[in-house]
């Protein structure tokens, strides 16, 4: 009798766990230098650890960034990242794909500074064919200043996923049914900034950057890319449809990521284009299936 209730709650532990899903695979951390050059302001980037960690400065002559070596079409791409501690009012630190054309697609994670005390915004948005327009805020449930987090981005032909510590803030699934435009066939790559946007970051713009408190510093780790890389001209990836992102398990967040999302919607949210009927009198068609409403 003994072996058959265990029997029977192993079982019944493998269909519990059959009902959830996939989370993305975890990131590999490798070097800076092996999937990202700069781009600008070469000397307000810092190496340390043989380039496994760097720093951005801003001081009140430039920010800096960089950006990936590669182009890709879908993937998972993450980055660890320590946000500017104290008075950051002001600053904005990016973490964003994006393509080169006029009707560009682009993600983002964008973390708007504050004053010391404040909680850090963390806003999101993604633009398709060159419309955007569609930002959610967010609080993070964590001083994102002491120690190192893991934001990514899981990108794939059925949804582009955001996830802060492994757990999803937002998803934006592939609506082209519903006549919305999806990223799909423009390469994009990766750029990362820290820079003065103190005429609309912080509140508005209402709260201007205090340059007594620079250089203002943020720091980063990780660099992963999975991606698939492809030319800035190419239309599809070469290997669509056998990357793990392209898996079923990949394809929609399972019940226990909805249930930590809905989380974030209800603790945490501070702004959601989907609920803005001055922006939006008709709801967005992507928001029901994102289940954003």
């Amino acid at each position: 009798m003994a072996s058959y209730l265990w029997v029977l709650s192993l079982a019944l532990l493998f269909m519990v766990s059959g009902v959830r899903g996939t989370s993305p695979r975890q990131p590999i951390a490798v070097p800076f230098g092996r999937n990202y050059v700069p781009t600008w302001a070469f000397d307000h980037i810092k190496y340390y650890n043989g380039g496994s960690e760097i720093q951005l400065i801003l001081d009140k002559y430039t920010g800096t960034g960089f950006q990936s070596k590669g182009s890709y079409l879908f993937g998972h791409f993450s980055m660890d990242m320590k946000l500017v501690p104290g008075d950051s009012a002001g600053t904005v630190t990016a973490f964003y794909l994006s393509s080169q054309n006029s009707e560009h697609d682009e993600i983002d994670f964008e973390f708007l500074g504050n004053r010391s005390g404040q909680p850090y915004i963390l806003q999101t948005n993604v633009f398709t064919g060159g419309k955007g327009d569609r930002e959610q805020r967010v609080y993070l449930w964590f001083d994102p200043t002491t120690a190192f987090h893991r934001y990514s981005v899981l990108w794939s032909d059925y949804l582009i996923l955001f996830l802060v510590d492994d757990t999803p803030i937002r998803v934006f699934k592939n609506c082209k049914d519903l006549g919305l435009k999806f990223p799909f066939n423009q390469p994009m790559k990766l750029y990362s900034s820290l820079w003065n946007a103190d005429d609309w970051a912080t509140r508005g713009g209402l709260e201007k950057t205090d340059w007594s408190k620079a250089p203002f510093v943020a720091a980063y780790k990780g660099f992963h890319i999975d991606g698939c890389e492809a030319s800035v001209e190419a239309k599809f990836c070469a290997t669509k449809g056998r990357r793990w992102w392209d898996q079923k398990e990949f394809q929609d967040l399972d019940a226990y990521q909805y249930r930590r999302l809905a989380w974030v919607r209800q603790k945490y949210t501070i702004y959601n284009y989907c609920t803005d009927r001055v922006r939006y009198p008709n709801v967005p068609p992507e928001c029901k299936r994102d289940r954003d409403i």
